[in-house]
């Protein structure tokens, strides 16, 4: 039968990435870990992780257990606030990407942090990230964008449409929309290879026979549109985006908007801190659904 303390070196594994820090963080040493993580493997009959350098990724036993492991740890300590309520809930843990952090979400966030019933922790994840999060229970709730997985209670945010950002003197910025076409006349900043909207973009323009003309490499809004800024290119932004002074964006036709939700895993339903957070969430989402709106009509009388 395994024991309550292999499950925790397991999550601690988790949350810390390698043996070494989980080790110190647990106060045993590093064999000492090693031991009680292939003691679960065995007592499980299947393999927990695999290294990749000197981290550990998970597999998916691995995955389910780290969850139990922490849904384990979250209800003693919820019993125990019960029972004291001198001992400190848990933080709640949100997992986002930046630019949902940035935009979507910051409203949430600040008015949890103010009058939220427990602490809040974040981590900044991309969208594969996040579901990492969820399924290890490393995080209670996640935001994406794109169709969510069929593991987890979900629920939609908002659709947010994608913006051509340019300085206001461009050319393009007479215009109310802009074509798909466009697109592939003008150099744009974009994300690396293999980030999701400019695999979206790159297919969209190859369906009609063009191509996606690439001046920058940038991750995150914030570094793409001060890229912008310097007049190195045009960028598609999503439309929940503050721009930075002199840039203004228009509407692109033939782009369809993306679709976030609000994820939780299903045994959270009745996890009292989890669905405050998600309630703030989607409260607030009326304060960055209008910011497109004022932005759009301030871009298209500047």
């Amino acid at each position: 039968m395994p024991k309550l303390e292999w499950f925790a070196a397991l999550a601690a594994l988790v949350e810390h990435g390698t043996f070494t820090a989980a080790a110190r963080a647990l106060h045993i040493s590093q064999p000492a870990l090693h031991a009680q993580v292939r003691k679960l493997s065995d007592a499980l009959g299947v393999p927990l992780y695999v290294r990749q350098g000197r981290r550990v990724a998970l597999t998916e036993a691995g995955m389910r257990a780290a969850a139990f492991a922490r849904e384990l740890d979250r209800r003693t300590h919820d019993l125990m606030h019960e029972l004291d309520a001198s001992v400190a809930r848990d933080p709640v843990v949100l997992a986002a990407g930046e630019g949902a952090m940035l935009y979507l979400v910051d409203e949430a966030i600040r008015r949890f942090v103010r009058h939220g019933p427990a602490p809040l922790s974040l981590l900044t994840r991309d969208r594969e990230g996040t579901l990492v999060a969820l399924r290890s229970a490393r995080a209670h709730v996640g935001v994406i964008a794109g169709e969510p997985p069929g593991d987890f209670a979900a629920q939609p945010l908002d659709d947010v449409a994608p913006l051509l950002a340019m300085p206001s003197r461009h050319p393009l910025a007479g215009r109310r929309r802009i074509p798909l076409a466009a697109l592939a006349e003008v150099p744009l900043v974009v994300a690396p290879p293999g980030g999701p909207l400019r695999e979206r973009v790159a297919a969209e323009l190859a369906a009609v026979g063009l191509d996606l003309r690439v001046a920058v490499e940038a991750r995150g809004w914030e570094l793409t549109l001060h890229f912008v800024s310097l007049g190195l290119g045009l960028a598609i932004v999503n439309a929940c985006c503050r721009l930075p002074r002199g840039i203004v964006a228009r509407p692109i036709s033939g782009l369809p908007s993306v679709k976030y939700w609000v994820l939780a895993r299903s045994e959270l339903g009745s996890h009292a801190p989890t669905q405050a957070l998600i309630e703030q969430i989607r409260d607030s989402a009326r304060v960055w659904r209008d910011r497109p709106q004022r932005a759009i009509r301030r871009t298209q009388t500047s």
